[in-house]
């Protein structure tokens, strides 16, 4: 392989790869630029070597051999993170995308699923047997990153965040041990992976809780950009209200020919009946121009965004919470629309409410608990050249809503936004994190992600405020 990095010896890395029931691979090998390459195309960087694992061992025998060699670790499992936290320089890149087993049981309605899997192909096998759990909305992300940062998705209304659902995970953890977290096993982990990210080790299987997923009523509803004051006054009004089997997306766009519009998205996982009464007072107010409500597969609705994110696009992200849409926050984001420098960008209201709202802000370290909408600038584009005026557009527009947001971002949407706002993302659970960091991590081995730092690295001055 002839990798000789900081006096890591070809030799070293070649015995490492000859007990692997994987791949290593180096620069140059085939493969090796297909697993550095993640879903947002500004990052390039590139790992001193990838490791294709094939099962636990793999991981472990990877941590084992990073740590012998004080080199840094990074993971990647469905690459989606906007950061690119799946990938370091210089970092040995542990790339479970073939970790993909999937064991369902029926009749307790639960199931173990690798790390690898993506959402599409998680929900494909649940949804065989008529199960689901609440993932995230666009099929080619994948569940790891996905569950340990929150989930929020479709179900969030009826069944919470995807990492409410989780009951049990083995997790590879610094020091070379494989433990099962779980409410009766290392609980303090288990609470800290349900919201905390990878910072604690390697999660190498995940199990979940299933709930029967019949065909749900879903689609959207369109609307020309003069309508949009009158109907995102209306909808705040309705969601708020609805029950907790309706989940609802509302989203500001421009057409390729840059005409502005409005879409408002739903998903009613109940008896369709019902759902067409709770649903009617919407579609019928201000007569949308389109109106695609429609009984369909909860698959269809998991993969019917993913055409909107093409590969190959750079993307710029921006995100926070908003409580309500208020007269400010609404006129704010239609003066910002017409200049959004490219049509394949757009504006997101996801809402979170129901079940996902209610648990308790302390009891999974997701701390974002509330009736809101995760609010996200979401640039794409793909010719570089034009990065630096969809940058200013985004960061200028996140700025004008500022007054209007929560002092908090879903950890899943941040970028490389420095440590204040990696708080942020934890918000009033931070210093539980970090404890449980302390004692799973604390040589902050499992650094590439929006990281808590542990206490022992924290400057005392800092520890105190």
């Amino acid at each position: 392989m002839g990798i000789d990095v900081g006096g890591i010896a070809g030799s070293a890395l070649r015995e490492l790869g000859s007990g692997l029931r994987g791949q290593l691979l180096g620069p140059g090998d085939g493969g090796y630029d297909t697993s550095r390459a993640v879903f947002n195309s500004m990052i390039d960087r590139r790992p001193l070597a990838v490791i294709r694992c094939a099962d636990t061992s793999d991981v472990m025998a990877a941590i084992a051999f990073a740590g012998r060699h004080q080199l840094p670790v990074s993971v990647r499992g469905g690459g989606h993170s906007v950061a690119g936290n799946a990938v370091l320089d210089g970092a040995v890149l542990l790339d479970m995308s073939g970790m993909k087993a999937v064991q369902l049981d029926a009749e307790t309605r639960t199931v173990r699923a690798g790390p690898g899997l993506t959402l599409g192909e998680f929900d494909s096998a649940t949804q065989a047997r008529g199960l689901a759990t609440t993932l995230g909305v666009v099929s080619m992300t994948g569940i790891a990153g996905l569950t340990l940062g929150g989930g929020l998705g479709w179900l969030n209304g009826r069944y919470g965040l995807a990492c409410d659902n989780l009951i049990s995970a083995e997790v590879a953890t610094a020091d070379g041990r494989l433990v099962r977290a779980s409410a009766r096993e290392n609980e303090d982990l288990f609470w800290a992976i349900r919201g905390g990210g990878g910072n604690f080790g390697v999660v190498t299987s995940f199990e979940y809780q299933l709930h029967q997923v019949d065909a749900v009523l879903a689609g959207a509803l369109s609307y020309p950009i003069q309508l949009a004051p009158d109907v995102l006054r209306f909808y705040d009004e309705f969601v708020k209200a609805a029950p907790d089997e309706l989940s609802t997306a509302a989203s500001l766009a421009l057409t390729p020919a840059r005409e502005p519009v409005l879409s408002i998205a739903v998903c009613y996982c109940g008896a369709l009946d019902e759902g067409e009464r709770v649903l009617r007072p919407l579609r019928t107010f201000r007569s949308p121009v389109d109106d695609g409500i429609q009984p369909m597969a909860y698959t269809a609705l998991q993969s019917g965004a993913d055409g909107g994110f093409p590969p190959g696009q750079l993307h710029y992200w921006k995100s926070g919470y908003l409580r309500d849409l208020t007269e400010g926050a609404i006129q704010t984001l239609l003066s910002f629309l017409p200049d959004m420098p490219c049509t394949a960008s757009g504006v997101g209201l996801q809402q979170m409410h129901g079940v996902a709202s209610r648990e308790a802000p302390s009891a999974t370290a997701f701390p974002h608990r509330a009736e809101q909408y995760d609010f996200l600038i979401l640039s794409q584009w793909s010719d570089a050249a034009d990065s630096p005026r969809n940058i200013e557009w985004t960061r200028a527009l996140f700025e004008a809503m500022q007054p209007h947001l929560q002092d908090a971002v879903y950890v899943n949407n941040l970028g490389d936004e420095g440590p204040g706002r990696v708080r942020a993302a934890y918000g009033d659970n931070y210093p539980r994190l970090a404890s449980v960091k302390n004692t799973y991590d604390p040589d902050n081995v499992f650094r590439a992600n929006q990281n808590i730092t542990p206490p022992s690295d924290v400057p005392a001055a800092e520890r105190d405020r």
